[in-house]
């Protein structure tokens, strides 16, 4: 039997102070019309409660955590971020360095801490795309137990080879490798890193043999590549760049989906006939499960703004960074796809971090 309304029309009040029910607000609702009406009372409880916290947030400071090192993308776009969402949410946004474990420790602390907005990572594709995949017992989901609030975007990579090897472009690359199979070794900033997968991915598609030799980090990929200890590189571009510009590297294609604007002579990989290879390091703004679709909202609203400001977009350009520009919804399923992208590339590496 249906209850009657013990509230004295407590949900009509209720709408009318806050304007509009929120989603969790108005599902309780529903709930709660059909209910006895001690769980009524409850829910009418529950209701303002989650009225209050996604309209007065934030309330105090906001931890950014960036599960990298000072100094690389992830921390330059967390801290870019997290000061213009200080200046246009009138709250401190603070950026708190937990490196370790390939960013899974950073990232882990914040799928264990309350949904409540006050507490986002830095995530991306490294951690949360091709992260899972490389080993057998992984500490979190990286769709159930996250919030995927905004997408920042990143670097692409780059194929880069020492000048003193015998090949202007991808065309001669491939023809020189298929010539002497096996002969060629590739640097790259890790096992399991992007730049290994998408030389592999190059291997695969292209029908060449080459070594993989994995450093601890993208710049000693690089250095070695100028002193000529590997006469391949795939990296990303940010890395490359300076490289690139003072002729010691010589770039032979992106995995950007168009032409780097800063780079307007290397051609992508889509356009030298490899489109599977398009990519990018993308990284982006996360929280634990159950965050106020509210507060994710307003987050990805600001951040989508701030990233398309001119200044900021300026500021990325030489990086070969495109902005991301997706609604929550979009860019929840963009990680979706982006995790079943590269589970079976990962596998087919061989790669493994255990």
């Amino acid at each position: 039997m249906r209850h009657s309304d013990p509230l004295g029309g407590r949900w009509a009040i209720l709408a009318r102070c806050s304007g509009k029910m929120t989603p969790v607000a108005a599902s309780l609702s529903q709930l709660a019309r059909h209910s006895g009406p001690g769980l009524a009372g409850l829910v009418a409880l529950l209701i303002a409660g989650s009225q209050a916290l996604a309209q007065g947030w934030p309330a105090k400071t906001v931890r950014i955590i960036v599960p990298f090192a000072p100094g690389g993308t992830a921390d330059t776009l967390g801290r870019l971020v997290s000061q213009r969402l200080s200046d246009t949410l009138k709250e401190n946004f603070i950026v708190e360095n937990r490196a370790g474990a390939g960013g899974i420790i950073g990232s882990e602390l914040v799928a264990k801490a309350a949904p409540d907005g006050y507490t986002l990572v830095v995530s991306g594709v490294a951690t949360h795309c091709i992260a899972p995949a490389l080993s057998k017992s992984f500490p979190f989901d990286p769709l159930r137990d996250f919030t995927h609030i905004a997408l920042f975007g990143g670097p692409p990579g780059v194929l880069v080879v020492n000048p003193a090897l015998p090949a202007q472009d991808l065309k001669q690359f491939i023809a020189y490798a298929r010539k002497e199979p096996g002969k060629l070794a590739y640097g790259s900033p890790g096992n399991g890193t992007q730049g290994h997968l998408i030389a592999e991915q190059l291997k695969q598609v292209a029908g060449i043999e080459m070594t993989h030799v994995p450093y601890k980090g993208a710049s000693l990929a690089v250095a070695d590549l100028i002193a000529g200890h590997v006469p391949v590189t795939s990296t990303t571009l940010t890395t490359a760049a300076t490289q690139i510009k003072a002729g010691r590297a010589r770039a032979l294609a992106v995995s950007a989906a168009k032409r780097v604007p800063e780079f307007p002579d290397v051609p992508t990989f889509g356009e030298m006939g490899y489109p599977e290879l398009t990519a990018s390091i993308w990284f982006s703004l996360s929280g634990p499960a159950g965050m106020a679709p509210e507060i994710v909202s307003r987050l990805n609203a600001e951040v989508r703004r701030a990233l398309q400001a001119s200044d900021v977009r300026e500021r990325l350009r030489p990086e070969g960074i495109e902005p991301g520009d997706l609604d929550p919804r979009q860019f929840a399923a963009f990680v979706a796809a982006e995790l079943k992208r590269w589970g079976p590339i990962v596998r087919a590496s061989g790669a493994t971090a255990d």
